[in-house]
This record gives structure tokens, sequence and C-alpha cells, in this order.
């Protein structure tokens, strides 16, 4: 089978583009068939750092970076890495970026010490690199290194300070002194006052105290009457404690249970004080005998003749005395006309 020139002409173009991305890869230390891996790692600052720049594992070059993408606001950028190869590389390592001035920048992977390993497309921790500067003044110059590290301590400290006791907290503390120093002048007043009462003569403590000692010399002085009062108040005890309440309760229950018996026959119509106080018959009796009286004095103050008679020849009632009773006055006609 024989091929005109055109299609030989387009094979030789295919062979040599893909010659070409072989070798190009191969120059920036990619291989086509290699078995590598992509780490993420998170920046504020990539410090210069660009696609292409090695990737390095305790001086050892095993991959670059290659890819940095960025968000709209620019706060977090993206660098893609990629490894030659499948590393063991533990969860808590760190990508530090170390810039060189004279060369190409290079990302740094410091290896942790955990027992679990990142996945492929997995993200990496990241952490500010020192500087240049820093590096070479720690490596040159320990001391120095140090001192410059307390002497940015120091003005962070500062600044702090400085941030606190601005306008208004300065005058917070010039009010507190003030305060102080009335406080204390306040205390220095309190205490001549106190030195003032506690005076021997005339101050209010001493004369508290003379006031006191008076009161116990008039309780001294008075100590027989009040023990004769004490005595008298046991004595007193001693009596009311000697007398038997409970035959005196008893001696008033018996006398409470009587005085109820009593009364209760003479509610009763069993008694003579019963009856003369609950029987009708005494009542209608003594108004039968009060009308009866009432008649009487009626009569004889009416007819005296009738019952008192004076006669020379000493002239006889003719008629005889009653031999019985007349009848009820409460149902006469005389007690009905009075009504």
């Amino acid at each position: 089978m024989k091929f005109n020139n055109e299609i030989k002409i387009g094979i030789l173009a295919i062979i040599a583009v893909v010659c070409f991305v072989i070798g190009f890869n191969f120059l920036k230390g990619k291989g086509l068939w290699s078995n590598s891996m992509t780490l993420y790692a998170t920046y504020n600052n990539v410090q210069g750092l660009a696609a292409s720049n090695p990737v390095v594992i305790n001086g050892l070059q095993v991959g670059m970076v290659s890819s940095i993408s960025n968000d709209k606001d620019m706060k977090q950028l993206l660098v893609s890495i990629e490894l030659n190869e499948q590393l063991n590389i533990p969860k808590n390592s760190v990508a530090i970026i170390i810039p060189n001035p004279l060369g190409n920048n290079k990302l740094e992977i410091k290896l942790g010490d955990a027992n679990n390993y990142l996945k492929n497309k997995d993200t990496i921790a990241t952490q500010v690199s020192k500087g240049i500067v820093d590096d070479v003044l720690q490596k040159v110059d320990p001391l120095l290194f140090e001192v410059k590290k307390a002497v940015t301590t120091l003005d962070t400290l500062l600044r702090s300070v400085n941030s606190v006791f601005d306008k208004t907290a300065k005058n917070n503390v010039s009010d507190i002194l003030t305060h102080l120093n009335e406080l204390s002048a306040s205390l220095t007043a309190s205490g001549a006052s106190l030195e003032k009462m506690m005076e021997a003569q005339n101050g209010s403590v001493t004369k508290s105290l003379n006031n006191i000692e008076s009161f116990s010399q008039n309780l001294s002085k008075n100590n027989s009457k009040i023990t004769n009062i004490i005595s008298n108040l046991d004595k007193t005890t001693g009596k009311l404690s000697a007398i038997d309440l409970e035959k005196t309760l008893l001696s008033i229950d018996s006398a409470v249970y009587y005085l109820t018996a009593t009364i209760q026959r003479m509610n009763s119509s069993n008694g003579s004080i019963g009856l003369l106080m609950n029987d009708q018959t005494l009542y209608k009796n003594l108004a039968s005998t009060s009308n009866k009286l009432n008649l009487l004095l009626d009569d004889i103050r009416t007819h005296p003749k009738r019952y008192v008679s004076v006669s020379m020849f000493g002239k006889k009632e003719k008629e005889a005395p009653l031999q019985e009773p007349l009848p009820d006055t409460i149902n006469s006609p005389y007690l009905k006309q009075k009504q």
C-alpha cells in the first residue's frame, strides 16, 4: 500500500508533536507514564512562586508546582503540587515556600511524624517561610537571630501597650490616681477622727467606757438586791411547782360536771326547779291569783261597807261565808272587759 505525500507529511507532523510534548515534559521533570501524585496547598501570599518551580523533600526534588489558581478577591491562592511518584507523606506535614533572590523559588515539604498519610488530591498544611535573610542570619549568627526575634517581640508588646493606653485609657488612669489621692485624704481624716474619739479625757470611746464602768459599779452595789429578787423569784417558782395542779384541774372538772348536770336538771321537766321554769300551769295559777287579788281590791275599794261594818246593835251578816272558791277568774267576764 502506497501513501501519497500529504499523508506522509501528516504522519510526520503528528510524530513531531508527540516527540515535542514528551521532550518538553521530560525537560520539566515530568514523566509520561509515571505514577504521579497530586497535592494542594493554600496560601495568602505565594512570594513569587510560579508554575514548574521544584518541590523538594529533605533537599531532593520529588516534583514540581503544576499550577497556581486564585479566587476573585485574591485572598486565597491555591497551589497544585505534582509529585513524580506515590510517596508516604504524613498528614501533619507542612509545605513551605522557600524564596531565592538569585534563582527560582522552591516549595519544600517538611515531613511530620503522623502514622496516617496523605492521599492523592488531598490538601497539605502550609506555613509561612522565615525569608532568606532570617535563614541566613540563623545560619551565620544564631545569637543575632535570637536578638532580632526578641526585638520584634518587644516592638509588638510596645505596640500592644500603646494601643491599650490610648487617650481615653490615660484619662482613666489619671482619674484613678485622683480618686486614690482623695481616698488617702479621706483615710487621713478618718484617722484623725478615730484619734479624737480615742482621746483619754474627751473621746467618745472613753465616755462610753466610763458609762459601762458606772453601770457595772451600780450592778455591783445592788448585787444584794438583785440576789434577793432572784431568791424571791426562786421561791415563787418553787411554790408554783409545789401546787398540785392535777388535783386542782380535777376539782374544776368535777365542778363543771356537776354544774352541767344541774343546768340539765333545771332545763328538764322532772325536778321542781324544772317544773317551776318550764311548766305553764304555775304561770296560769299565778295569773289567776293576781286576777282575783285585783278583783278583791277593786271590790273593797268600791264597796267598803261590805267588808267593814260598824253597828251599835251588832248586826250580823246574813250571808254565810264561802265554802268553796269561786270559779277561775281568768275566764270571767271581768277579765275579758279589762282586756
